[in-house]
C-alpha cells in the first residue's frame, strides 16, 4: 500500500485526510476480525479457520483491484483488513499449538516472516506496476495480493489440525495421531499428550479415542475469565500480551514502513522511482533481520532478543529524529542528513525485525493458557490492530503538528519505557512447553527466579 499510495492520491484526487483513513482503515477492521477470530477458531478449528480468513482477503483483494473510486477502494481495503485480522491471530497461535518447545520460536515466527517476505515483494513489484499507466499501476499492485491468498486456502487443507484443540473437542485419538506425526519421537508425543489432556482437564489415564469435551470447549465463558475475574496469573499474562502489542506500534514501525516514501522525501529524494527503491531496501532489511531473528529465538531467547531490540531502537529514532530535524531546519541541501536518515531508518527497522517484531507474535500465542489461547490472543491482536490504525492514521496529523523530527523523538520515548516494561514484566520463555508457561507468570514461582530469565527445565512436550 505504502507505494500504492503514491499514485492512488494523483489517480483519485483525494484529500491527505482520506489518505491517512485508507492506510488506517484496514487495522480496525483488521481489529474486528482478529476479535472474531477467537470464537470462530474454537468453532470451526485452527485449520478451517485460515481458510476463511484466506476467502475473505481474496474478496478484499479483487475489490482493491477492481476499485473505480475511493468508496469502493476503502471498501475492499476494510474487506482485506478482515482477513488480515482473522490471519494474524490464527496463524501463530496454530504454529505454537503444533510445534514442539525446542522449535517453537522458530515455526511461530514463521508466519511474521511470510509477512515481510510479502511486503518485500510488493515493494518490488510497486516499482515494476509504477511503470504501468496511472489507473492501471496501483491496481495492480493491490489486486495481485489474490494469487497468494487462494494458494493458502488450497495449502492449508493440506495441513493436520492443531492437536490442542482437538483434545479440547474430545478428539484424544485424532489428536495423538497428529502429535505422532509433528513430533520428534513416539516418546515425545506421548509425553505432549498427557499434558495437553491435563491442561485441558481430561483424566491423564483416559484412553478412550472419543470423549465428551469440557464444558467451555467452544470458548464459552473465556471473556470473564479473562476481563470479568482473571486469576492473577491470567491478569499478569493480560498485560504482558498487550502491554507488548501496544510498544510494537507505539515505538513507530508503522511510521517506518507504511510511510517510507514520505520520509525518505522529506530527507530530500524527490524523484518516485528513488523513493521506491529507497523503500525497497526497508523491506528488504525487515525480511533479511526476520529470517535471521527465526534461528535465534529458540538459542537466544525471546527476552534477550527484546531488550537489544529496544534498545537499538532507541538510538536509531533518536538518530533518525535528529537527521530529520537538521534537513527541516537547513535552507540547502544537506547530503550528509539525507544519507544518515536513510541509514537510521534502516537500522531501526533492523533491530526492530530482529527482536520486537517476531518476539510479539510468538509471546502472544504461547503466554495464555489452553482454554484461554485463541480468545486471550485474539485481545492482544485486536489491541495491535488499533495500535496499528491509530499511528497509521494519525502520522502525517502529528508531524505536521509537532514536525517530523519530533515525531520520531516521541517514538524514541516510547522504545525507552518499552525497555523497562520488557525487562520487569515479561519472562524468558524459550524451551518451556505450552502447558508451563502458566507456571512462569504465577507470582509464587517468580518470587523463586526474580531475575526472569528462567531456563528450560525440560525438553517435553
Amino acid at each position: 500500500m505504502s507505494g500504492a499510495m503514491i499514485f492512488i492520491k494523483e489517480d483519485l484526487n483525494i484529500s491527505e485526510v482520506e489518505v491517512e483513513v485508507l492506510a488506517g482503515i484496514l487495522n480496525i477492521c483488521a481489529m474486528f476480525g482478529s476479535l472474531a477470530a477467537g470464537r470462530t477458531s474454537d468453532y470451526l478449528g485452527r485449520r478451517y479457520t485460515i481458510v476463511l480468513a484466506s476467502i475473505i482477503f481474496l474478496l478484499g483483494a479483487v475489490l482493491m483491484g477492481y476499485a473505480p473510486n475511493y468508496a469502493i477502494l476503502l471498501t475492499g481495503r476494510c474487506t482485506a483488513g478482515l482477513g488480515v485480522g482473522f490471519a494474524l491471530l490464527i496463524a501463530p497461535v496454530y504454529s505454537a499449538e503444533i510445534a514442539t518447545p525446542s522449535s517453537r520460536g522458530f515455526l511461530t515466527s514463521l508466519p511474521d516472516l511470510c509477512i515481510s517476505v510479502g511486503i518485500l515483494i510488493g515493494y518490488i513489484s510497486n516499482y515494476f506496476f509504477g511503470k504501468l499507466t496511472l489507473k492501471l499501476g496501483w491496481r495492480m499492485m493491490l489486486g495481485v495480493a489474490a494469487i497468494p491468498s487462494l494458494a493458502l486456502a488450497f495449502g492449508i487443507l493440506k495441513m493436520p489440525e492443531s492437536p490442542r484443540w482437538l483434545v479440547l473437542e474430545g478428539r484424544l485419538k485424532d489428536a495423538m495421531d497428529v502429535l505422532l506425526l509433528v513430533s520428534n519421537s513416539k516418546e515425545e508425543a506421548e509425553s505432549r499428550f498427557q499434558d495437553i489432556k491435563i491442561a485441558a482437564g481430561i483424566d491423564v489415564n483416559c484412553t478412550e479415542h472419543v470423549v465428551k469435551p469440557p464444558s467451555s470447549h467452544h470458548g464459552q465463558g473465556v471473556w470473564k475469565d479473562l476481563l470479568i475475574r482473571p486469576t492473577p496469573t491470567v491478569r499478569w499474562i493480560l498485560i504482558a500480551a498487550i502491554g507488548i502489542h501496544f510498544f510494537e506500534h507505539a515505538t513507530g514501525i508503522d511510521a517506518a514502513v507504511l510511510y517510507s516514501p514520505r520520509i525518505f522525501k522529506k530527507a530530500g529524494v524527490t524523484s518516485k522511482n528513488k523513493l521506491l527503491l529507497a523503500t525497497v531496501g526497508v523491506g528488504l532489511t525487515k525480511t533479511i533481520f526476520i529470517l535471521i531473528a527465526t534461528f535465534l529465538l529458540d538459542r537466544v531467547g525471546r527476552r534477550r532478543l527484546l531488550l537489544i531490540s529496544v534498545a537499538g531502537m532507541f538510538l536509531a529514532l533518536t538518530t533518525l529524529g535528529f537527521a530529520l530535524t537538521m534537513v527541516e531546519h537547513s535552507k540547502e541541501k544537506l547530503f550528509w542528513a539525507l544519507s544518515l536518515s536513510i541509514a537510521s531508518t534502516y537500522i531501526f527497522v533492523a533491530f526492530f525485525s530482529i527482536g520486537l517484531g517476531p518476539v510479539t507474535w510468538v509471546y502472544n500465542s504461547e503466554i495464555f493458557p489452553l482454554k484461554l489461547r485463541a480468545q486471550g490472543a485474539s485481545i492482544g491482536v485486536a489491541f495491535n490492530r488499533l495500535m496499528n490504525a491509530s499511528v497509521s492514521m494519525s502520522f502525517i496529523s502529528i508531524y505536521n503538528a509537532i514536525t517530523i523530527g519530533g515525531t520520531f523523538f516521541l517514538f524514541a520515548g516510547f522504545a525507552m519505557v518499552a525497555w523497562w516494561f520488557f525487562f520487569f514484566l515479561l519472562p524468558e520463555t524459550k524451551g518451556k512447553s505450552l502447558e508451563e508457561i502458566e507456571k512462569l507468570f504465577n507470582r509464587n514461582t517468580k518470587s523463586k527466579n526474580r531475575a526472569l530469565d528462567i531456563q528450560p527445565t525440560s525438553n517435553n512436550v
